[in-house]
């Protein structure tokens, strides 16, 4: 049976607000398979940047456990999550976040030189990807000199780098234009499929979200299927 890259079990977040207690996630459970893609479809305000928060180990759950590979992650220390989180999970966020001092390259090759390779082999697997995602001319260039779709491009082979088993992305879309949007995601999603990574998408784009293999809300604190 295939395996759950990423399971939430029974996930609770509150927050306060004064003397008000406000349930932001009540009893989330979510599996996602190896290779599976699966779109995040919620209105703001529902608690889907939480969800994606607890999910890539940067917040921890009032209660429940986070699983990756059949893992548990809520008992470890924050040093021992740190390090499975930089080896197993990237982010695209709605923004790019690239460091503006360096290059194309040298934003894609940092991660990698950080999780201990070395320069010439991180910058050597940071062109290759720059390549696969139509970007090798580019990779000398500085954010500002990069449109944006070719900046997200650029976060997108970021979070790749390290080979992860797990994609997590918060409306990676959302800063571009239409015709932009859907070739940074067609990208997204052909080096997902040609590499085998678990994806988990937050979007408000239906017709982006349909091309993925399940769709999924929050609704009430709670994950719901979609058609």
């Amino acid at each position: 049976m295939n395996e759950a890259v990423l399971e939430l079990r029974k996930i609770a977040r509150h927050y306060r607000e004064g003397d008000a207690r406000l349930d932001i996630l009540v009893d989330v459970n979510l599996k996602i398979f190896s290779g599976e893609t699966v779109a995040l479809l919620a209105p703001s305000g529902t608690g889907k940047s939480t969800l994606l928060h607890i999910a890539g180990l940067l917040e921890r759950p009032d209660s429940g456990e986070t699983l990756i590979r059949s893992a548990p992650t809520t008992s470890m220390t924050d040093t021992e999550r740190t390090r499975l989180r930089r080896a197993s999970i990237g982010f695209v966020y709605q923004f790019h976040h690239l460091l503006p001092e360096f290059s194309a390259l040298e934003n894609v090759a940092l991660p990698q030189m950080i999780n201990g390779l070395g320069r010439g082999e991180a910058q050597k697997r940071a062109r290759q990807l720059l390549d696969y995602l139509n970007l090798g001319e580019r990779s000398t260039h500085r954010p500002f000199e990069l449109s944006g779709g070719e900046q997200q491009r650029v976060a997108i082979a970021r979070a790749v780098a390290n080979a992860p088993d797990l994609l997590l992305a918060d409306e990676p879309t959302g800063n571009l234009d239409p015709r932009t949007a859907d070739h940074v995601f067609t990208t997204l999603m052909t080096l997902a499929r040609s590499t085998g990574l678990s994806a988990l998408i937050a979007t408000h784009n239906m017709e982006l979200a349909e091309k993925m293999d399940r769709r999924v809300t929050l609704r009430d604190g709670r994950i719901e299927a979609m058609p």
